[in-house]
């Protein structure tokens, strides 16, 4: 008899790269680090990677392997994140999936169909709807806000995201200064240092500069979440054929070798920081030279992506949920299918960009919605097939024999509901109700859901005593504040 491992695939899951595809780019990268190296645009990082044994060429650093295998062997293979509550959130590695919207996009494709730039409201919206949807784990601003001063720009960002919902934040920051002030908001939240840093809520997104240059802005962000021991995704973002090659493999050793050699200067400085690896990676369409979010070899980059960070044991953060189309149609509704399907598939942990349309150029409140109604079903897919569920099924079947129906057995009740997936969204109705309740198409609901989550999903808000004293330091920085970059 056939074991039941062989009859089901309990958990589901895509490869696309063999143990020895694995290890040939890891080879790549060590290579990469140890030839070419790469620019560290930081005094202080040039002596704390020197005085550690790397060798160091004006600004260029050439990183050893074992300098970087120390650094793998201290840097967590697992990351918990909390909410803002203190309540256990996110338990980041392994390939556990969590999934929220994106950063940076400068404009905004409102509900009523306008298309214009970020706004202060438009952050909170993103934070109202991602708080009131079930599978969105984590929150990021999804645009850069232009109705305020550029220098505070963060700092209202993070304030909209921290006074809007209670689940896992991610952050931008303009420099190091906008660092702690937004750490000093998050203490604020949640009463202070020591309980922010034994439960943070907050992850910081940090960017190399593809390829192989670790700007003065990113090292002083990544020097300053090292120090403070706090978590950091350190990602690299290359687009094959622009900043990095053609080559699929070859674009996935020089994105690891970006991060390989952040996370051993965050290592170097605080052994144990939690580090998130991945990427961000991109493809140049050469026909129009737009970067492409929605295209399948984006999709398989990220999965070997995925694959490396397992194969070096470190968190990973994914792409997801965005499309390269201007509207949430049926392209983005294909594209964000895919893309949430094959990180999931893949084991990607902190899933980020549902809700960016036009290639990471537009917010979307619509596709955010769409798109936890796609992350719903692909969750009841990844909870898989479970044979321990057989005990007992032999004595149903026995009781109801040949030619008999389980509709009417309690079993069958008690299981409903928790086998199958319920939608919100998408219609089941035959024709003639699906007609008679108003014929609405996928975009109809899809606008109608978003309306309704913000006008009547209501957040858990801070305290007024805590929300004043946040605005006040946001105050105190728009008129003092400056960014040098």
């Amino acid at each position: 008899m056939l074991s039941s491992q062989k009859l089901v695939n309990k958990a589901p899951k895509v490869d696309v790269l063999s143990e020895d595809d694995r290890k040939e780019i890891y080879s790549a990268a060590l290579e990469i680090l140890q030839r070419t190296g790469v620019r560290f645009g930081h005094e202080e990082a040039l002596s704390i990677l020197s005085e550690a044994g790397a060798t160091v060429d004006g600004n260029v650093v050439f990183i050893p392997q074992n300098l970087v295998e120390e650094g793998l062997n201290k840097a967590p293979a697992t990351v918990t994140i909390y909410d803002r509550l203190g309540n256990t959130a996110m338990r980041l590695g392994g390939r556990r999936n969590y999934f929220g919207t994106g950063p940076d996009a400068p404009k905004v494709l409102t509900l009523d169909g306008d298309h214009r730039k970020i706004r202060r409201e438009d952050v909170e919206k993103v934070a109202t709807v991602v708080d009131g949807l079930d599978n969105l784990d984590f929150v990021m601003s999804l645009g850069l806000i232009r109705d305020e001063p550029f220098e505070v720009t963060d700092l209202y960002q993070f304030q909209e995201m921290l006074f809007n919902t209670t689940k896992p934040v991610v952050f931008t920051s303009q420099d190091k200064r906008g660092n702690k002030d937004i750490f000093e908001m998050a203490e604020i939240a949640v009463g202070g240092r020591k309980e922010l840093r034994q439960r943070p809520f907050l992850i910081h997104y940090v960017e190399p500069t593809a390829p192989l240059d670790h700007p003065k802005e990113a090292i002083e962000k990544l020097i300053y979440q090292a120090e403070e021991r706090m978590p950091v995704i350190y990602t690299p973002a290359s687009s094959a054929g622009a900043t990095g090659p053609m080559s699929f493999a070859g674009i996935i050793a020089l994105s690891v070798a970006e991060s390989l050699s952040g996370i051993t200067l965050a290592q170097i400085i605080n052994p144990g920081t939690p580090v998130i690896t991945g990427g961000a990676v991109s493809l140049l369409d050469m026909n129009n030279s737009s970067f492409l979010y929605g295209a399948p070899e984006t999709s398989l980059m990220h999965v070997a992506l995925s694959e490396m960070s397992q194969f070096l044991d470190l968190p990973m953060y994914g792409t997801a949920g965005c499309s390269d189309s201007k509207v949430p149609d049926n392209q983005a509704a294909l594209e964000a299918t895919f893309s949430i399907a094959t990180q999931s598939l893949s084991g990607a942990n902190l899933i980020h960009d549902v809700g960016c349309l036009a290639s990471g150029m537009t917010a979307s409140l619509e596709q955010i919605v769409m798109s936890n109604e796609i992350i719903g079903m692909v969750k009841r897919i990844m909870r898989g097939v479970k044979t321990s569920e057989l005990e007992g099924v032999s004595d149903l079947i026995d009781k109801v024999g040949p030619q008999g129906n389980f509709l009417s057995q309690k079993d069958t009740v008690d299981k409903f509901k928790k086998e199958i997936w319920q939608p919100e969204l998408i219609d089941r109705k035959n024709f003639d109700e699906w007609k008679d309740s108003g014929a609405k198409t996928m975009e109809d609901r899809v606008n109608e859901l978003a309306r309704e989550v913000l006008q009547t999903h209501e957040p858990q808000r801070l305290d007024e005593d805590k929300r004043e004293e946040i605005e006040h330091l946001i105050d105190h920085e728009r008129n003092n504040r400056q960014v040098d970059y």
